[in-house]
């Protein structure tokens, strides 16, 4: 796997944020995780991009090694990753957003289109309003005493990769850098319709979603093409976490679309 640098940052308004940044002198990409996930989980995806291309995969608010915040809301979660773009300096970027980074993705483009050169929405539609459904997910115990008993716990997840990538060891045993309350919230704040953010966003666009996801149904998909000329629908055959099962897949997709874009 391709290898990266952890790096820190502040927000203007003083949240520490963690990034991690593959190098070179590639065209930028800012990768944005799903919910539970984080940063590192996306380092797949620059396998299958190449030296032409530099990922640097964001940890956003309340996930991975960055802050902790109060507010979990669509505008810190933008304004985050704008900062990320400012601190860089790299101008425009290009930003490949799964689930929850998929929606702060567009809606980035579209309040900041100066800092956004091309989207890819990796399994997020333009309208959300499906129960949160996190149940289970909050009712796991704050630590586990092995990862085999962490693994055991996940066995109802399609993907438990999408969680164990957050999981660390400490003396007392196996935790999740994550806190249930919080991505309840951040959950809680995508549910809505944003057809006015999706369609704002006038830079090069590409959905991808998961055939055997239930996120962004076909008929969506297609609703979305259609309110929005010039956006690509493609469909990868798995589950919503397709960016784990799927990266050479995925990968290969991203990178003929930025090509192009």
């Amino acid at each position: 796997m391709t290898m990266a640098t952890t790096r820190y940052f502040h927000t203007p308004d003083g949240v520490r944020l963690a990034c991690l940044d593959t190098g070179g002198t590639g065209r930028p990409v800012l990768a944005l995780h799903g919910a539970y996930g984080r940063g590192r989980a996306m380092l797949g995806i620059a396998d299958h991009l190449g030296p032409a291309y530099r990922l640097i995969a964001l940890d956003m608010r309340g996930h991975g090694l960055s802050d902790h915040p109060d507010d979990y809301g669509r505008d810190g979660f933008v304004a985050d990753a704008a900062a990320l773009v400012e601190h860089l300096g790299l101008g425009a970027v290009a930003i490949v957003g799964h689930s929850l980074g998929g929606i702060t993705a567009y809606q980035l483009a579209a309040r900041r289109p100066e800092l956004v050169s091309a989207v890819v929405v990796l399994d997020f539609p333009a309208e959300y309003h499906a129960p949160i459904g996190d149940d289970q997910l909050a009712a796991l115990p704050a630590r586990f005493p092995s990862m085999r008993a962490m693994l055991d716990a996940l066995a109802f997840v399609d993907e438990p990769r999408h969680f164990t990538e957050s999981a660390v060891e400490e003396p007392e045993g196996w935790r999740f850098l994550w806190r249930a309350k919080e991505i309840h919230a951040a959950k809680a704040a995508v549910r809505g319709t944003w057809w006015d953010d999706f369609i704002a966003a006038k830079q090069p666009l590409m959905v991808v979603r998961g055939g055997r996801s239930t996120v962004v149904p076909r008929d969506h998909a297609e609703e979305m093409a259609r309110r929005r000329p010039g956006t690509e629908v493609v469909t990868i055959d798995g589950h919503h976490d397709f960016y784990i099962t799927h990266q050479a897949q995925l990968g290969a997709m991203v990178r003929e679309f930025l090509d192009r874009a």
